[in-house]
């Protein structure tokens, strides 16, 4: 009797998806996704209803990993508020320069996904207020003046470094960036002598 180890389809149908829909965008075709998943079409609408559901999971998932990655780099930096949202921003310099980078997954989706009703754009919507929280905790802890528009201000910096990264390679806009969330950190306060 033969047992199979490894991921079900379940689990090949998440690896593959988020894969291809990064690399190619979610308009990749659903053969595309069954053969790389190496999955029956039925898989697919077992689990997850649909290729619409699929990206909705795919999407949920990567979003929680992202969110944590973004706690790890700031609690890598330290206690100082300052320096943890800056850590950000040093952080997504070597996100852009990656081989494998091909800009933001969540901005591509929303982007690509026309429907206003698509449930991926309720998850993408939920993680950017999740970072932002994040962000405004930080400059809370600062003692700024404008928390949450300066925590604006930054998410928009970091959108337009993925973006950056992905359409002008090269140019090293998270640098350019980071030096701009200075300003919006130290928008409150004023300069040291």
């Amino acid at each position: 009797m033969r047992t199979r180890t490894g991921p079900g389809p379940r689990e090949r149908l998440l690896e593959a998806a988020r894969e291809l829909t990064y690399r190619q965008g979610v308009g990749v075709g659903v053969d595309a996704l069954l053969k790389a998943a190496d999955v029956a079409r039925r898989s697919l609408y077992e689990h997850f209803g649909g290729k619409d559901g699929l990206i909705a999971e795919v999407l949920r998932r990567s979003t929680a990993e992202d969110e944590e990655r973004y706690r790890q780099v700031m609690r890598s930096a330290g206690d100082d508020p300052r320096a943890r949202l800056l850590a950000v921003f040093d952080e997504l310099a070597e996100v852009v320069r990656g081989p494998d980078f091909r800009g933001c997954r969540y901005l591509a989706a929303d982007l690509a996904l026309a429907d206003p009703g698509h449930p991926a754009h309720a998850i993408t919507r939920d993680y950017r207020e999740r970072v932002h929280r994040l962000l405004e905790d930080e400059l809370v802890r600062l003692a700024h003046p404008r928390p949450a528009h300066a925590a604006d201000q930054l998410l928009l910096l970091v959108d337009g470094v993925l973006a950056a990264g992905a359409t002008r390679p090269r140019t090293e806009p998270a640098r350019s960036a980071r030096e701009l969330a200075e300003h919006v950190i130290d928008g409150g306060r004023p300069a040291s002598s």
